[in-house]
């Protein structure tokens, strides 16, 4: 039997569209957490409603974003829906949202706007360039902080155009990151009694993530660059190889899996050369070693050279992505889960990452705007039909 998922009780009022904020918010529902999803009702909700393939204000890509989430409509334009966000709020646990940075203050969904109903609230945002700068009024795209962070420019192959990554690492990122600052913050407010806000932005978390190279460039002033065959800067080799069908990683990140490779590649005297000898000499002899490399793994296919390596020496095929979620682990760690939809059937998706021994991670599909605006009002507010009705006829709702 599955313990009690570890994050229920908890209320989270998310102000959430498109992916960044809503990846980090399904993590939290997928564990226990009540996430309620406010959308605007004169607008159809959330963009993502409209991605295709859509139907009647669903999609393939919103479910993807949004599992376990309640939906609720909520006008901020009108008097009616102002005051009721402030009735939730005294409720919650948490204010979440992701717009642009200069409109939390603007709508009222900062701390300072709302600490009067509720102290211990925690009001978290995931905003492109931060609450303050001066790019704060700035829209964002993943894409966008892609190449604005330099990310771009590292990745790809030297005579080519800089690439993006073809999945949206900063918006993921920005989403689990905002998601472990709402956490924090909510821990210090159930010790302190006091809440307060949490400012993430994908500029800030993209910025975090360049790490090493940042690092390097700050102590030496020179920029990274791109490498053939997306190569590890300075450990060799550690990057792809084309193969007689495909494309295979091979990373030798210790001495012992350079030795290991050369003797089962057959080509010991490699190991053996002066020039490749330990680190230094092959980083220094690199076109060399590669093109040697490129040669003998040409001649056998992927599954052949990895049932050869792996486990002796870290190697992975280039997958599909088809072939990525067919990978046995994935099945062994639960990551392909079934979602029950009324229009897309038995919807298949990938689950939680997070794995807690004794518990079993809810899974329910995303709801349609406002689908369960009468029952949060009911069991947060204790509202009766008629008050909800009034705020139908208002607008705010």
């Amino acid at each position: 039997m599955s313990a009690p998922l570890p994050l229920a009780g908890l209320r989270i009022l998310a102000f959430t569209q498109l992916g960044a904020g809503p990846y980090g918010m399904q993590v939290l529902g997928d564990l226990g957490a009540e996430v309620v999803k406010v959308e605007d009702p004169t607008s159809g909700g959330d963009e993502a409603r409209a991605v295709p393939p859509a139907r009647d204000g669903d999609s393939l890509y919103f479910q993807s974003f949004n599992r376990n989430t309640r939906a609720l409509t909520l006008d901020l334009r009108t008097t009616g829906g102002r005051a009721l966000l402030r009735r939730l709020a005294a409720v919650a646990d948490a204010v979440y949202a992701n717009p642009r940075g200069d409109l939390p203050a603007k709508l009222g969904l900062d701390y300072a706007s709302l600490r009067d109903v509720n102290p211990r609230l925690v009001c978290a945002t995931l905003t492109g360039f931060g609450r303050s700068g001066p790019r704060a009024a700035d829209p964002a795209y993943d894409y966008l902080i892609q190449g604005l962070a330099g990310f771009m420019q590292v990745t790809g192959e030297p005579e080519h155009p800089p690439v993006r990554s073809g999945v949206a690492v900063i918006d993921f990122a920005g989403g689990l990151a905002s998601a472990l600052g709402l956490m924090i913050a909510l821990l210090r407010a159930r010790e302190s009694g006091v809440g307060g806000d949490v400012d993430v932005s994908l500029h800030d978390v993209a910025i975090s993530m360049l790490t090493h190279l940042a690092t390097m460039y700050l102590h030496s002033g020179r920029e990274p660059e791109r490498l053939p065959g997306g190569s590890h800067p300075s450990v060799v080799p550690s990057q792809t190889f084309a193969t007689q069908d495909g494309w295979m990683l091979v990373m030798c990140m210790k001495e012992k899996f350079w030795r290991r490779l050369c003797a089962l590649i057959e080509r010991p005297d490699l190991a053996d050369h002066a020039h490749y000898a330990d680190f230094e000499g092959r980083l220094a002899h690199r076109a060399a070693l590669i093109a040697e490399l490129e040669s003998v793994f040409r001649r056998r296919p992927t599954a052949a050279w990895i049932t050869v390596l792996q486990g002796q020496v870290p190697c992975a095929p280039v997958n599909s992505v088809g072939e990525a979620l067919a990978d046995p682990q994935v099945a062994h760690r639960a990551m392909v889960v079934t979602v029950d939809h009324p229009v897309f059937g038995a919807l298949r998706e990938v689950g939680c990452p997070i794995k807690i021994d004794d518990v079993q991670p809810v899974y329910r599909p995303a709801p349609l705007v406002g689908a369960d605006t009468d029952s949060v009002l009911q069991s947060w507010l204790g509202l009766s039909a008629a008050e909800i009705a009034a705020l139908r006829r208002e607008g705010a709702v």
